[in-house]
């Protein structure tokens, strides 16, 4: 059975500045979905969806039928409805899949999901970043090389407030000297989490092959195992479930 991926992307950036648009022709959810579509196929069924469609593009309907959510966002964080991050929320906590990329970091539903201010240092003056590879093992780290050279890119660096990742797949160093746990892991609930940093919208990183290798190999891993999901009612245990002896 094909993963069901939906992409995410605010697509401020691509429809308000020529710029950007040069870069990303048909957003960086296109990009991104291009890259998916080439190494995973029919592995996959994709749909794309942004900021300005109804609810987001994330009703209910399409959230029930996503196995994976890839989520680009970063100047119109404030701009999602609180709504539709709650019902994201608890189709993580049920098993579905989120991917959450660059500066994501400071998505409300990334926040909700840490629990943290996700806060970093940052300089953006087109720097090469190297990506590490920390846990050679890891199904994301699998055929990416090392390091993972991006040639510009913004500086994301420590302190990054996140709670301690549950894995660490991925560390980038910068020009200035600055670290930065680029790749993280996490679950929630029956939720798996992935954040991974590099991917600003002022170069063309979502084209680079081995950024999009990343990407698939992360939505494989995110996929939820069950068919069905559903979140565990938060109530006392059924009546039944011992024996009590008088």
């Amino acid at each position: 059975m094909s993963i069901q991926v939906t992409v995410w992307n605010e697509n401020v950036h691509e429809t308000t500045q020529p710029d950007i648009a040069a870069i990303y022709p048909r957003g960086i959810h296109g990009a991104i979905a291009e890259g998916l579509q080439e190494l995973l196929g029919d592995q996959v069924q994709l749909r794309t969806a942004t900021l300005a469609d109804p609810e987001h593009g994330l009703s209910e309907e399409v959230l029930n039928n996503t196995d994976v959510l890839l989520w680009w966002g970063h100047i119109a964080h404030d701009q999602v409805d609180d709504a539709v991050v709650e019902r994201i929320h608890q189709q993580v906590l049920a098993g579905m899949g989120i991917l959450v990329l660059h500066s994501g970091h400071f998505s409300k539903i990334f926040k909700k999901l840490m629990g943290t201010t996700c806060s970093l240092a940052w300089r953006n003056e087109a720097e090469r970043e190297l990506v590490w590879t920390v846990a050679p093992s890891h199904p994301i780290a699998d055929g990416i090389a090392q390091p993972l050279i991006v040639g510009e890119q913004e500086m994301y660096g420590e302190f990054f407030d996140i709670p301690a990742p549950e894995e660490l797949v991925f560390i980038s160093s910068f020009a200035g000297g600055e670290v930065f746990r680029s790749g993280v892991t996490y679950t929630r609930g029956r939720g798996k989490v992935f954040y991974f940093s590099p991917g600003d919208q002022e170069y063309p990183v979502y084209q680079q092959p081995e950024i999009r290798k990343v990407l698939a190999n992360a939505v494989r891993w995110a996929a939820p195992q069950q068919a069905q999901r559903n979140v565990p009612e938060v109530s006392n245990p059924a009546l039944g479930w011992f024996t009590q002896k008088n």
